[in-house]
């Protein structure tokens, strides 16, 4: 208990914790100052998908740590080199830029777009469409992308030149594009919008609206991507790809790394002294985040990532069929929603209280929607045990 009044005596109150103090974590298991044990289906908000204290991971960042921590952007160093020739090898991407978020990544992400054509003379070009109910961060530029009213409250006035058109509703986003749009922003699969997927016909017909319009289209992959939905990155599932992607979150399974990565086209927007970082990029950071590739990236990992993944929807499917609370099931991969109706006192918030004192570890958003993230090893029996809990409470 000592940990909890330490925290709420002289930590920010942002966060609304659950009342227990988790003290060491293994493969899918963490657990509590009392010892209890708590299956995570949550992986720190889709960040360890390979697990806690994942043993190659814990290497690579031993053997890194004491060896060269820190030396800042001035100079260059192995790792760093490494992870980024190895994000291009696997993806559209000619060039990355790396920060220490998901937040910074976006707000990069944003800068490049705007400074592509401010740099080509066109200073009128600035403004980024973004979908209704997405997420981009907590920064002023990227809460500004935010396409949720309740994640600006307060901060008002926020940046010019943001937009916002429903998500999946092509004709909308067509009617909003003009001569200042320089970028049109999304994730293809909505996470905390609600676990909410791209149509494949919608994202084709955005990659032929934002070529046809000489627009850059960026996606924000922080959570959906890394193989968590059953590809290294989500749009591969569509066969769509972006000028710009930002990827964080699982990238350093628990170590704060974000990238942005970019063609070599849309990469010409930055140049020396444009953008920068202190602690981006650093050996430690991309040490781990390289031995996260190497595993992830692997096809016999991604293969049962999309099988474990079918298992899981077909058993949300199944007590969608036994209760008629249950709207919707929704998500690809290992990154699941499923909506409930909403009943006095019993919103996703009862449902997430009342798993974790069962030993389940989930979260809710919107109210209504239980998000399911867990660690990329999870296994078909403990989806089971998690199954059998949540249909005895509803």
């Amino acid at each position: 208990m000592d940990s909890i009044k330490k925290t709420d005596n002289f930590v920010f109150q942002t966060y609304l914790r659950q009342g227990k103090a988790f003290v060491r974590g293994e493969g899918t298991s963490l657990w509590d100052e009392d010892g209890k044990e708590y299956t995570d289906f949550l992986a720190g908000i889709a960040v360890c998908s390979l697990g806690h204290c994942h043993p190659e991971i814990t290497e690579a960042i031993s053997r890194q740590a004491a060896t060269l921590v820190h030396v800042s952007n001035l100079f260059y160093t192995m790792p760093q080199a490494d992870l980024a020739s190895k994000l291009c090898e696997k993806s559209f991407a000619d060039r990355v830029f790396f920060a220490n978020s998901g937040a910074e990544a976006n707000e990069a992400a944003i800068k490049l777009a705007r400074r592509y054509f401010q740099k080509k003379g066109d200073k009128n070009r600035f403004k980024i469409i973004t979908m209704e109910q997405s997420f981009h961060g907590r920064t002023m530029a990227t809460l500004t992308a935010t396409g949720q009213d309740k994640i600006k409250d307060g901060f008002y006035p926020l940046l010019e030149g943001f937009s916002y058109v429903p998500f999946n509703d092509i004709e909308a986003l067509k009617n909003e594009i003009d001569e200042t749009v320089c970028a049109v922003m999304l994730e293809p699969v909505q996470g905390e919008g609600g676990v909410i997927p791209a149509d494949p016909d919608y994202l084709k017909a955005v990659r032929k609206l934002c070529n046809d319009n000489g627009i850059l289209l960026i996606f924000d992959e922080i959570q959906c991507g890394m193989g968590r939905c059953g590809t290294l990155f989500a749009h591969e599932l569509y066969s769509v790809t972006p000028d710009i992607m930002t990827l964080a979150k699982a990238l350093g399974n628990g170590l704060p790394i974000g990238a942005m990565m970019a063609t070599a086209n849309a990469a010409t927007g930055f140049d020396f002294g444009s953008h920068a970082t202190t602690f981006g990029g650093t050996p430690l950071a991309t040490a781990a985040a390289l031995a996260v590739v190497n595993i992830i990236s692997q096809e016999t990992f991604l293969d049962q990532v999309c099988q474990k993944g079918q298992y899981f929807k077909d058993k949300l499917e199944q007590l969608k069929e036994k209760h008629s609370r249950i709207l919707a099931v929704r998500g690809e991969g290992l990154l699941l929603g499923l909506e409930i109706g909403l009943e006095k006192d019993k919103d996703a918030g009862f449902f997430v209280g009342e798993l974790f004192k069962k030993g389940f570890i989930i979260n809710g958003i919107q109210d209504k929607i239980l998000r399911f993230a867990p660690p990329l090893i999870i296994e078909e029996n403990q989806i089971d045990r998690l199954i059998s809990a949540l249909d005895s409470l509803l």
